[in-house]
């Protein structure tokens, strides 16, 4: 269907890397966040269930739009076809980790 787009968002989450699938990522409302809504789950595969999937179906379930501090995020891409959601524990993912980083800092003037 032309003019519908799907994205990934990875992002960490309580010590676990999220990868999710949504029809609209934009910057929110909320200074510093980004808004994802319309979270796509892979309904073709009824019979078999993923663990991972259905874990992520049952945190999300009942939301319309979540807020994800842009400090969480690894990446969103727009892709052509949704994939399988997943959670991975923060280690197997990959060597990528976030560096850490304050928001706000002093001003070195005043001590």
């Amino acid at each position: 269907m032309p003019g519908t787009h799907i994205y990934r968002v990875i992002f960490f989450n309580q010590g676990s890397v999220y990868e999710v699938y949504a029809r609209q990522v934009m910057q929110g409302g909320l200074y510093g966040f980004i808004e994802v809504e319309g979270l796509l789950f892979n309904e073709k595969t009824k019979l078999v269930i993923d663990p991972g999937e259905d874990r992520l179906k049952q945190e999300f379930e009942g939301v319309q739009r979540f807020h994800i501090p842009m400090h969480a995020v690894i990446r969103v891409d727009e892709v052509e076809r949704e994939g399988v959601p997943r959670i991975t524990p923060q280690g197997e993912g990959g060597k990528v980790s976030a560096f850490p980083t304050p928001i706000y800092t002093k001003d070195p003037g005043k001590g």
